[in-house]
């Protein structure tokens, strides 16, 4: 009977003791802290490991898919009635960006690096060939009248050449020239009748985009802190990068795009929290006074939804906007016919795990504008590229591998309760089992 109890007690000691080693390792974090130092350990830019791999050669697949808009009716939209647009693509590039001129320096602190973006057509991806024709505004035309508008001399001269080649305000083109790039007429004549005016001879709208690098970046390794794991150091004074441990408080900056938490999300099996861009990005000057920037000339703010980025595109009338005008006043996808803005094919969303800070999934959706000013109508023409990417089924795995870790080795404090719960609750049984046998034997010892 007093082995018997003391095997019972010491049922009811070790729950206890579970019970408090449980919520002790909850309230110290011990298991959150061993799991942030293994994450650690294993995001840093080092020769030879899987982060450096993964940072050097993204394997996640990257497409940018291109839609135009094409005019159906030009000469009423000389007339000043409002552009009638119809949607055409995709047109899908693979985009391919890997790390070259890579030079490791401060002692393994820092890395330096060119990031050479290629970009190889999809045919089976798209919706025809890069020769199909886009009728569109001509925008060489557009700047160099911008450009001239001050030149009443230079200006004349250009009209009389347009009107004697049959240029116009609109040009059909194939996907391919306006993308990458085309000879034209207009601009290389411009040459021989001003030199002030610096413009190429050849016009696309992502020309010499191709096979080529904007500069050479400054990352941190995250050696001296994980944190800063792949955060641009010097680029032009500005960073581009997301570093481990996530929150949903954080504001993700993208260049010029900034991100704030919207909600959680699973892709491929894995945890997530996206991040959107809030309607402030697009906003007026009077809503979000940042971009006051984009108000070309000063004070001329286009409302909300539109950015001017004029000034960065040699004077061309190029504004930019979300896909069909979404998150924009209203008056302007109704200035356009064949606008239809909805937020699961037009918001621009960026998914990542919160622990590693891995880019799960991202859509960055933008829309080139082209402004015009017609016999003092205003209308708009334009062309939407979306960019996307996912995580590859081989590193998901790896990711999924690394959450389900987490979700274990965090767990262990509540399953230590869980389990002092049951062990107590086997304690509670025995004891009361044994009060009832005992309660039976008192008769027969008093008799």
């Amino acid at each position: 009977m007093v082995l018997k109890s003391c095997c019972v007690y010491s049922v009811g000691v070790v729950s206890v003791l579970m019970l408090i080693l449980g919520i002790s390792l909850v309230l110290t974090s011990v298991f959150p802290h061993l799991v942030q130092s293994m994450v650690k350990k294993q995001v840093v830019l080092k020769n030879d490991t899987d982060a450096f791999e993964a940072w050097k050669d993204p394997p996640a697949h990257i497409y940018m898919q291109f839609y135009f808009f094409n005019l159906t009716n030009p000469q009423e939209v000389l007339d000043g009635e409002r552009p009638a647009v119809v949607e055409i693509g995709p047109y899908t590039y693979r985009e391919y960006r890997p790390m070259e001129q890579i030079d490791f320096q401060d002692n393994g602190t820092k890395v330096t690096a060119v990031n050479t973006k290629t970009y190889i057509f999809q045919r089976n991806m798209s919706r025809g060939p890069e020769s199909d024709l886009i009728r569109t505004v001509n925008i060489p035309a557009m700047t160099v009248m911008e450009r001239l508008k001050d030149k009443s001399l230079e200006a004349n001269l250009i009209s009389a050449y347009m009107k004697g080649t049959g240029q116009g305000l609109f040009t059909t083109r194939s996907v391919g020239e306006l993308l990458w790039g085309y000879e034209d007429g207009l601009l290389k004549a411009l040459k021989t009748i001003t030199h002030d005016l610096d413009l190429d001879d050849v016009f696309g709208l992502f020309y010499k985009n191709n096979a080529s690098n904007d500069g050479e970046y400054v990352f941190f390794t995250g050696q001296q802190n994980y944190r800063d794991f792949s955060r641009v150091d010097t680029w032009k004074g500005e960073s581009n990068a997301v570093h481990p441990e996530i929150n949903k408080h954080v504001t993700l900056f993208l260049r010029s795009l900034y991100t704030v938490y919207e909600e959680d999300v699973t892709v491929k099996g894995i945890t997530g929290y996206r991040f959107v861009p809030p309607s402030s990005v697009f906003a007026n000057l009077t809503v979000n006074p940042d971009n006051a920037g984009f108000c070309v000339p000063a004070g001329n703010c286009l409302g909300s939804g539109l950015l001017n980025v004029s000034v960065c595109k040699e004077g061309a009338p190029i504004i930019m906007s979300s896909p069909h005008f979404y998150q924009a006043d209203e008056k302007f996808a109704q200035d356009v016919f064949g606008m239809t803005p909805n937020k699961e094919e037009h918001q621009t969303a960026i998914d990542i795990n919160p622990l590693t800070g891995v880019v799960l999934q991202t859509a960055k959706r933008l829309q080139i504008n082209v402004y015009l000013n017609t016999n003092d109508s205003k209308g708009k023409d334009s062309l939407e590229y979306p960019v996307s990417a996912t995580i590859d089924d081989t590193a998901a795995k790896k990711l999924k591998a690394i959450d389900v870790q987490q979700n274990v080795v965090e767990n262990i404090p509540f399953m230590l309760i869980g389990l002092a719960i049951i062990v107590g609750g086997i304690f509670m049984f025995l004891v009361c089992q044994q009060k009832s046998t005992a309660a039976e034997r008192q008769p027969l010892l008093s008799s």
